[in-house]
Order: structure tokens, then C-alpha cells, then sequence
């Protein structure tokens, strides 16, 4: 502190000072969350992080630490009037909020972009250093605050992991169709996909000029003998009523995103149309597995991503309705405690077992993380379903699910299951229950068969 107070007057006093108090409420890291946000994809995903992991380190530090572990700052007096703070603060000076914001905004930002981290950590540890020298921490309250942001910004990934928006690995290519300008493609598109309704029609002939454009209605008996591949445009439940038919003809599969969350369509790699077309140029494509499930003994449906029994439904829509409001994670927070407040339990027996569970999500291949909102695949051709239940049989079920999924502990909570299998039955006792699968809501049943067929598609990519 006395080395620090002994440097020479300069210019850059002022300018420390000045970041030292633009940092006051977390703000130069909001103004650096707003730039990083203009930049798609990683830049966007580094802003939410960067703001999950300052919000947990100030709450940490400041209503916690500062609590625990009161401790004087230095007198004003051993640094120059010049230094001085015009509001010198009055809480603890053990730890420095400061720095844990600075260094959990850093190490959040590095997990997503390091490049941008680059950047960002530079004004971090001048950000950190200010608060020595301006005289209103300790240098041990600089370090072990920043070894708290540290730790909270590498905590994120408990409850949100690396890679979500990445697209699935594909260790295995798979040569197909090499279709110039769509010749022997036919594409299904749904006007009806999308924020907006928007025909994607115009766009894709655009792209494929001699391709077949056709509505979802027509593809039903027709005559596919003289079809090199099939494609998808529209949203999820779009993309796996083609996916069937492709599947069961031995056709290639051309996805273009045209819905609202096109949550298959970035998880096989395909996040624009551009890209779709580049692929069916070169005739590249990876091998892709599907769920399917029947519903008493009926012809199996197809999924790509989920199904779901219970109040699992419920909570997508209820998701779905305030993601734009609220942000996807709060959203889901929000629909969990809702629908676990009004849900009835269902009594099922699960693999040849009987219990009382509130909700069963199945995933088409493994999905993380493995909490209450999964939400991204690192492998699409496992020949494994993503099995999850919460246990209604359980004493304050819904209360200690919720407490485990906010602490990320669900690995440890006895209401909570999960299973990686590759087939399972479920029997509801009681009345009917209806299932959804991407998105849609199917018949209603009480017993449904579900089986992963592995690599039961090629998908360009």
C-alpha cells in the first residue's frame, strides 16, 4: 500500500480514478456486455455469461463477504489528496466487490471467447489495481476478490455449459447427393414457420433454382423414385415430419432453419440457409439418429429432439411464452416453478418399474446440461435416449428439486433421475395423458414405447 502511495503524481492518476468509479455498480462491464452483445453468436453468449457471473459476484462479495468478514479500509491520509475518491465507500474492505466483478466479467467472457477476453482483461486488472491505488483497498482484498470472480465465473458453467449454440461434433462425414443448384432436391416448406409467417419459398428458390418446392400436405403418396434428397424448411416439428419420410425412403435430408427456435437445425450445424446450400453443393453430410415412440401400439412417431409425458408440455409453452420477455433461462425457471405448482402427479411404471413422477422428458440422443432445462448435444448418432423424471414419491418433492436445480446439485437430489437408454416403455395407471414431441402435442395414451435408431439418417452439414 505504502509502495503504491509512493509513485510519482502523472497524468494517469485521473484516469484511474475515473475507472475506478465507472466500475461502481458494475457499469464499464454492462457497457462491455452491450458490445460483445453486437456480435453474433460466441460475442452474445460471452455478454450473458460475462453478466451471469458479475451478478453472482457482487451478491457474493457485497451482501456476503463484506458481511462475514468486516474489515477497515486504509486511512484516506496514505495516499495523495489528489488519489482520494470524492465518496470514499463505507463497507467492509474485505473483499473488493470491484475486483471480483472485474475478474468473474473476465474469466466468464474467456470461457466463450477468448479472443474477446484478450480485450476485456486488460481494463479488468486496471479496473482492480485502481482500488489500491486510490487508496480504498488492501491488496489482499484486490487478490482474494479477484480469486472470487475467478471462481463464480468459472461456476457458470455448473448451470450453463460450454457450447451450448455449438453445433453437435461429427467424427463421421458421410458422402451424399451432390445437388447443383438443387437439382433432384424437392423441399418441403411450411409458410406457416416463424416469428413472422414468412414463406421461406422465395429464398429457397432463389438458392435452388431447380429444385421442387412443395407444402407439407402434398409430400403424403407422393412419388419420391426420382428424388436424390429431401428438404425441410420451417420449424422443428417441419423438420421431423420430412426427417420420417426420409428416413423410411433412404434419402439425404436438407434442413433449412425457418422457425422460431430451430433447435435441430443448430444442434446438426445447419443455422442458415447458406449454409444448407453450401452443403448440398459439395455433397457433404453426417450420420444423424432418431427417437421414435409409439402410443399404444400405434405406428411409431418420429422425433429429433424431445418428447415429453407429464407436466414437461406445460412448461415448454409456458417457456416458450415469456422466453422473448424474460431470457430462455429465466423463462425456464419461471415455467418450472409454475407448472410444478399446478401439476397432478402421474403414477407410470417406467421400464418395468413403479413410481409417482411429476414429468418425463426424453431426449433424442444425450443432451446437457443434465438440470431441469437441457438445452444443447455434443453427439447426434449415440443410439441413446436422454431419459429424465422427477419423483413425485418423495417428501417436498417439488420444493428440494427446485432448491437443487438453483444450487446445480440435481446429480445428488434424490427427486431427480436421469438414465441414458437406448429403448423404454412408460404405462400411465389412471386416465390418458397426451404426449409432445417437438413441440407438438400428440394423442393421448397409457402406454408409450420409446426407441433410439441410431444413425437412421444423413443430414447435410
Amino acid at each position: 500500500m505504502r509502495r503504491s502511495a509512493a509513485l510519482r503524481p502523472s497524468r494517469l492518476d485521473a484516469a484511474v480514478k475515473k475507472l475506478s468509479t465507472s466500475a461502481n455498480h458494475s457499469l464499464v462491464w454492462f457497457a462491455a456486455a452491450a458490445v460483445l452483445a453486437t456480435i453474433r453468436g460466441r460475442g452474445r453468449r460471452a455478454a450473458l455469461r460475462g453478466l451471469v457471473a458479475v451478478a453472482g459476484a457482487s451478491f457474493t462479495a457485497n451482501a456476503l463477504a463484506k458481511q462475514v468478514f468486516p474489515r477497515r479500509r486504509p486511512a484516506a491520509d496514505l495516499v495523495p489528496v489528489a488519489r482520494r475518491l470524492t465518496r470514499r465507500p463505507t463497507s467492509s474492505s474485505f473483499p473488493s466487490g470491484h475486483a471480483a466483478s472485474a475478474a468473474a466479467f473476465t474469466t466468464a467472457v474467456a470461457l466463450e471467447s477468448p479472443t474477446a477476453a484478450i480485450f476485456v482483461a486488460p481494463v479488468a486488472a486496471a479496473v482492480a489495481y485502481s482500488r489500491v491505488h486510490t487508496g480504498v483497498h488492501w491488496p489482499s482484498d484486490v487478490a482474494c476478490g479477484a480469486a472470487l470472480g475467478v471462481g463464480l465465473g468459472l461456476l457458470t458453467q455448473r448451470w450453463w455449459p460450454l457450447g451450448v449454440g455449438e453445433p453437435a461434433e461429427a467424427p463421421v462425414r458421410v458422402h451424399t447427393p451432390v445437388l447443383q443448384d438443387g437439382d433432384g432436391l424437392t423441399i418441403v416448406a411450411n409458410p406457416n414457420s416463424g416469428p413472422d409467417d414468412t414463406d421461406p419459398a422465395v429464398e429457397i428458390k432463389a438458392a435452388w433454382p431447380k429444385a421442387t418446392v412443395i407444402r407439407l400436405d402434398d409430400l403424403a403418396g407422393r412419388d419420391l423414385s426420382d428424388v436424390r434428397a429431401l428438404g425441410a424448411a420451417g420449424g422443428d416439428g417441419t423438420v421431423a415430419a420430412v426427417a420420417s419420410y426420409a428416413s423410411s425412403a433412404g434419402l439425404p435430408l436438407a434442413v433449412v432453419p425457418a422457425g422460431t427456435l430451430n433447435h435441430f437445425a443448430r444442434d446438426v450445424g445447419a443455422p442458415s440457409l447458406e449454409h444448407t446450400r453450401t452443403a448440398t453443393d459439395s455433397g457433404d453430410g453426417i450420420p444423424v439418429g432418431l427417437g421414435s415412440v409409439s402410443v399404444d401400439g400405434a405406428e411409431p412417431t418420429i422425433f429429433l429432439n424431445t418428447a415429453s409425458l407429464g407436466g414437461y408440455p406445460d412448461l415448454v409453452r409456458v417457456r416458450d411464452k415469456h422466453a422473448r420477455r424474460l431470457g430462455k433461462w429465466p423463462a425456464a425457471a419461471y415455467a418450472l416453478v409454475r407448472v410444478l405448482h399446478s401439476a397432478e402427479p402421474l403414477t407410470v411404471t417406467l421400464d418395468g418399474r413403479r413410481q409417482t413422477v411429476w414429468m418425463v422428458f426424453v431426449g433424442n440422443n444425450p443432451y446437457l446440461p443434465k438440470g431441469f432445462a437441457p438445452a444443447t448435444r455434443n453427439r447426434l448418432d449415440t443410439g441413446l435416449l436422454d431419459v429424465r423424471f422427477i419423483r413425485a414419491d418423495v417428501p417436498f418433492s417439488r420444493t428440494r428439486f427446485i432448491l437443487a436445480a438453483l444450487a446445480g446439485a440435481l446429480h445428488r437430489s434424490r427427486t431427480y433421475r436421469q438414465l441414458d437408454l437406448p429403448a423404454f416403455t412408460v404405462r400411465v395407471h389412471g386416465r390418458p395423458v397426451s404426449i409432445a414431441t417437438d413441440g407438438e402435442v400428440g394423442p393421448d395414451g397409457t402406454l408409450f414405447t420409446f426407441q433410439a435408431r441410431r444413425t437412421a439418417l444423413t443430414v447435410y452439414r
